[in-house]
């Protein structure tokens, strides 16, 4: 019967092409309007790292003296380079990772190729293997190299194929601010989105293309990037002097094996906290949080508000769409009012007439998605040319995909019930009398 039903809902609305064109335009507005907003929502939303996102925590500290303290406000987001360091030693997760960003001057051995600077990233040797950065040659240096300061870089597959061609560059030499670095890994293409591991170079930035071991770094004092905040007369923001400073600067990872094992860790913070509090470091009273992937985006906000605003917008667009629709829906199946008086009279049940109704306006809702479809590529084109930093990620990937076609067909079958019944309701003698 479905097909039958189908072929009887193609000639209905070949019949009255431009009720039908008029319906398929309403819905295809609605739905390329949604979908765009809603396929930049699902982009800048989505988990960075999905399979160990419950696994990965963000601890912060809170080293600051007295002076602006307010009871059970936030703790710095940031640590600084002592309690960093005294974190990473203590190696109590099972994968810790202290970084901080910079861009360094690039100084290419080809004589046609002018210096550049490169953002990178300042870190320690677990950050590959717990962010899960896939290599496309090599692997990430070791904690030897973090203890010696070697002068070991790994690469993006971008910059290596600006500075060798693409071919496997290991044990080649990079020069870094009139340093060379023994290139040790090649990262494969990777861009987590949002930029979760240190938002404060941007939630939606490209990866660094160039990541040298933290101690080496500092060793070579290289440009650095980021926020810092200070405080008291300790030490202020030289660059030249950060690791004795009383400021906040540097992100810290901890990998733990289990989701469960966070109490612990966040125990074993907030004894950290109560340990430099008794050595003088720290004044204020014990203030730590340790979050997960998710929850630290959640709590930094990295979903830019204009953005969910444009998405509830999109969503009542829609529905407005599906009551003009509804209208037209009532006014087509109500002019057909003779004809399904017809078929009731010859035997079609009510819940036959329904059936077929409800997949006219599925067929309305399919076409309608189509040139949906058409549009939300179109927007998401419009919305690639904006200058914002998650620009160039609006792109439609299959769940969305799947999700118009869905979205479409639904509302627009919904939108199908009210006139459906409706037409359901004619009595079948009335109609056959008027004809």
């Amino acid at each position: 019967m479905f097909t039958y039903y189908l072929e009887l809902a193609l000639r209905s609305l070949r019949r009255n092409k431009v009720l039908t064109a008029l319906m398929v335009v309403a819905i295809a507005l609605g739905i390329g309007a949604c979908m765009t907003t809603l396929t930049v929502l699902h982009v800048l939303s989505g988990d960075p790292i999905p399979a160990k996102s419950t696994r990965l925590f963000y601890p912060q500290l809170d080293p600051q003296d007295m002076d602006g303290y307010r009871e059970g406000e936030e703790p710095p987001e940031q640590l600084t380079w002592i309690d960093g360091m005294n974190l990473l030693k203590a190696k109590r997760a099972k994968r810790q990772a202290l970084m901080t960003g910079g861009a360094v001057p690039v100084q290419p051995a080809q004589a046609d190729v002018e210096p550049f600077f490169s953002d990178s990233r300042y870190t320690t040797a677990d950050f590959f293997a717990m962010f899960d950065a896939p290599f496309l040659y090599g692997q990430g240096w070791n904690e030897a190299d973090d203890d010696s300061k070697a002068r070991v870089a790994v690469i993006t597959r971008k910059l290596n194929e600006k500075l060798f061609g693409g071919k496997d560059s290991r044990g080649q030499v990079v020069r870094l601010k009139d340093t060379p670095f023994r290139v040790v890994g090649v990262l494969d293409d990777w861009r987590p989105n949002p930029h979760f591991y240190d938002l404060n170079v941007g939630n939606y930035t490209e990866s660094e293309e160039v990541f040298v071991p933290l101690s080496t770094s500092r060793d070579l004092t290289l440009p650095r990037n980021g926020s810092t905040d200070c405080w008291g007369r300790g030490g202020g923001n030289d660059g030249d002097h950060m690791e004795n400073a009383t400021c906040v600067w540097m992100q810290f990872w901890v990998e733990l094996a289990s989701a469960s094992d966070a109490p612990a860790y966040k125990a074993f913070l907030e004894n950290y906290s109560r340990e430099q509090k008794t050595l003088g470091r720290f004044q204020r009273p014990v203030n730590v949080r340790l979050r997960n992937v998710m929850e630290w985006l959640d709590q930094e906000k990295v979903v830019p508000s204009d953005v969910r605003l444009q998405s509830w917008l999109a969503i009542g667009f829609l529905v407005v769409c599906l009551v003009n629709t509804v209208g037209l829906m009532l006014a087509k199946f109500l002019r057909r009012a003779g004809e399904l008086g017809v078929r009731r009279a010859l035997g079609a049940s009510k819940r036959e007439i329904f059936k077929q109704l409800l997949i006219e306006a599925g067929v309305v809702g399919l076409a309608g998605g189509v040139c949906g479809l058409v549009l939300a590529f179109l927007g998401l084109w419009l919305v690639r040319q904006q200058p914002a930093d998650y620009a160039s990620l609006a792109r439609l990937d299959l769940a969305m995909l799947g999700a118009t076609f869905a979205l479409a067909v639904g509302s627009s079958v919904a939108a199908g019930l009210l006139p459906a019944l409706r037409a359901c309701q004619v009595a079948p003698a009335l109609q056959l009398k008027s004809q």
